[in-house]
């Protein structure tokens, strides 16, 4: 069993991005973001899966925005490319799952 620590980091510093864990078959990475802070477009070759733990974040995929909170998880396919920004100060869990 592995506990892993998750601190909130947005009131030491803007936009904190952590790999947590890399298994054979899936990635963890925490990322927290200040209001309207970004991610710029890109891409990812595995199958991608967003759990939002506090605030909220719109991503734009393929041209389709989305809100995406506490309410909802975000699934995405290999290779769709997307982008965000933060509505609110947030705190998100990524998972790349490979198919």
């Amino acid at each position: 069993m592995d506990l892993i620590s998750t601190p909130y980091r947005l009131e030491e510093k803007p936009k904190h991005i952590a790999k947590l864990m890399t298994l054979e078959n899936v990635s963890v990475v925490n990322i927290q973001l200040k209001k309207d802070e970004t991610i710029a477009e890109h891409d990812s070759k595995r199958e991608v899966i967003i759990i939002v733990r506090r605030g909220a974040v719109i991503f734009d995929v393929e041209g389709t925005e989305q809100l995406v909170t506490q309410d909802n998880v975000l699934h995405m396919s290999p290779l769709e490319k997307h982008s965000l920004r933060a509505t609110e100060d947030a705190d998100l869990m990524v998972l790349q799952v490979m198919p």
